[in-house]
């Protein structure tokens, strides 16, 4: 239930870093409202999650799905350049995202 609770942070993360390009600066309202509900939930459920998890590889997933999301993101919805490499260092992120999560916790 922990790494639960870190998947949807992360997804979260991804959502508050959207919303605070889109804000312009805190400039618009709707997009800075939204900023914040993310984060707060963010922040919220990764504390929540960290009563039981390790911080390291469980921080390092949250960041991870918030790196990667946000870049994917960026590159379908934002007009964000597309290229191999970027491509190529998402997948290298999700590695070793992944590779924390196997090196083992014992939770």
């Amino acid at each position: 239930m922990a790494w639960l609770l870190v998947i949807v942070a992360g997804i979260l993360e991804t959502g508050f870093a959207v919303c605070l390009k889109l804000s312009h600066g805190f400039t618009r309202l709707w997009p800075t409202v939204a900023f914040a509900s993310f984060a707060l939930g963010s922040f919220g459920l990764l504390t929540l999650a960290l009563k039981r998890l390790d911080v390291g590889p469980a921080y390092a997933v949250w960041t991870g799905i918030g790196a990667a999301g946000t870049a994917i993101y960026g590159m379908i919805f934002l007009g964000d350049l597309v290229s191999t490499l970027k491509i190529v260092s998402i997948s290298f992120v999700i590695i070793g995202v992944v590779g924390l999560q196997l090196s083992g916790s014992a939770h």
